[in-house]
């Protein structure tokens, strides 16, 4: 991970009004609800950011949390949540994440494999420090949703446009551009096997509440007009969360899931 991208989000985190209106996207509310039944006992969240989805799980199951992320903000939230934290670059050539093969039941990476130059070598050490049948659920920003493709096809202007503070963070901190495709067929490399996708809807991120205050008409439209895309396909989600086993024999059906 760029060092930039760590002062770019050290700005962000920081910038006013940050206390008082936390950034709270729909990937941190469906936690820990998607683990559904699968009994995850020890579960790491890479790249963490200030512990919205780490809180979450630690307050509402019984398993035993643990994070990691570099940027300093980040780790002084994490440790005033009690939750333990291991500082270490997940962008590593060589790999070398310093935990023993077969540690955690899970890894979560939400919004990170976008910002990792060395990427192959993040998803071995994952596959590496997850138990037999270990899950990684991951999600990266879409770039073939209508979310992206919109405003691209509209303006002729890139995803994120380094002129706007709102998406200055992006364009300098992304470095792969994934679509629910690509995820799809990348990750299954290194022995992974997918085993369902979760299409948040809108319903609590910032972005909704904003869209609802202004108009709760303007709300309802988009709420079911994202239901109705995410109902046809997972590639028109912006976001979809990705779930994928480590040496996974069951042979079940791939599920859609809209949560």
């Amino acid at each position: 991970m760029q060092k930039n991208s760590v002062i770019l989000e050290e700005e962000r985190l920081n910038s006013a009004g940050r206390e008082e209106k936390p950034l709270i996207h729909e990937r941190h509310r469906v936690f820990p609800a998607i683990f559904e039944s699968r009994n995850h006992k020890r579960v790491i969240d890479v790249a963490a950011g200030v512990g919205y989805v780490a809180e979450r799980i630690r307050d509402d199951s019984s398993v035993q949390m643990f994070t990691n992320d570099i940027a300093p903000t980040c780790l002084t939230n994490l440790r005033k949540l009690n939750i333990p934290v291991v500082s270490y670059t997940i962008d590593n050539a060589f790999g070398g994440f310093p935990f023993a093969n077969d540690s955690f039941d899970a890894v979560i990476a939400l919004a990170t494999i976008e910002h990792v130059i060395h990427v192959d070598e993040f998803v071995r050490e994952i596959f590496r420090m997850l138990n037999p049948d270990g899950c990684f659920y991951v999600s990266a920003p879409n770039y073939a949703s209508f979310l992206y493709l919109f405003p691209l096809v509209f303006s002729g202007r890139t995803f994120h446009d380094p002129l706007k503070p709102e998406s200055k963070y992006e364009f300098y901190a992304h470095v792969r551009y994934f679509t629910y495709q690509t995820l799809m067929e990348y990750i299954p490399q290194f022995g992974f096997v997918p085993e369902a996708v979760y299409l948040p809807i809108p319903k609590h991120s910032n972005h909704y509440k904003t869209l609802k205050e202004r108009s709760r008409l303007a709300a309802w439209g988009f709420r079911t007009g994202m239901s109705l895309m995410y109902r046809m396909s997972p590639r028109w989600a912006s976001e979809p969360i990705l779930c994928f086993r480590k040496n996974f024999q069951t042979k079940t059906p791939f599920r859609r899931v809209l949560i």
